[in-house]
């Protein structure tokens, strides 16, 4: 089928990611993939969570869309007293993915939290966040190391994260606005280097999906987050 943007089914839209762009975050970036921008910052601090072992230390997340992130002013979450439902479920989201792969005894008594700021949106917010925040924390460990803090990096690999989806029977990567409003089946990837799932959430938007259909959206998300990760390693040199 003819995509809106003339990609080729298994091609990830253009993906910039744009290295210590907040001066004062020990570790930040802003990716854009295609339309979708996130600034990703991460904030180091000594007060772990109460619930985490002595001596451990802990990752998480906040998400966030500006209200013209998208093609309609939407409001504050401030406004409202409260955390919208789905960006409190995304921001869970985005932990999970980060801490997969993060040693917490070799991270010692420190909090990183991710903060994930959508500037502007066009499908796979939540995705953009997990790979952009996987670099910001990683800048943000560099920083920790050439400081005395760290004596390694305390992760044991890379994460990323893709939608893919079903459009008009169609498997297609990486969906932008358009494609995802109109999904039979919509489905988030988040993987590390060595190719194996952290998470996965498919959904039958309009019609029921089959193993096999499953299986061609995994592998497609596969090709995208390897091709992520190469352009963070590339970002990171290392």
């Amino acid at each position: 089928m003819s995509r809106i943007d003339g990609r080729k089914n298994d091609e990830l839209r253009p993906v910039e990611i744009i290295p210590n762009i907040n001066k004062f975050a020990e570790g930040s970036c802003l990716i854009r993939c295609g339309n979708t921008h996130v600034l990703c910052t991460a904030s180091v601090e000594d007060r772990p969570p109460r619930h985490v072992p002595e001596g451990e230390g802990w990752v998480t997340a906040e998400y966030s869309m500006l209200p013209r992130a998208n093609r309609e002013r939407s409001r504050r979450d401030i406004s409202k007293l409260k955390l919208n439902g789905r960006s409190a479920e995304i921001q869970r989201l985005i932990g999970r993915a980060l801490r997969s792969v993060v040693d917490m005894k070799k991270l010692g008594p420190w909090n990183i939290t991710i903060d994930c700021d959508v500037l502007q949106g066009d499908g796979g917010t939540r995705t953009t966040s997990i790979t952009g925040g996987f670099v910001a924390m990683m800048l943000a460990f560099r920083k920790m190391i050439e400081a005395g803090q760290l004596a390694e990096y305390p992760v044991s690999g890379y994460v990323a994260a893709v939608s893919a989806g079903i459009v008009d029977d169609v498997p297609l990567l990486d969906l932008c606005y358009e494609e995802d409003s109109s999904a039979m089946v919509d489905m988030n990837c988040v993987m590390d280097d060595q190719g194996r799932l952290i998470e996965i959430q498919g959904t039958g938007e309009e019609r029921p999906f089959t193993l096999d259909e499953q299986r061609q959206l995994v592998e497609l998300c596969e090709k995208g987050i390897l091709r992520l990760q190469a352009l963070q390693k590339e970002i990171l040199g290392l």
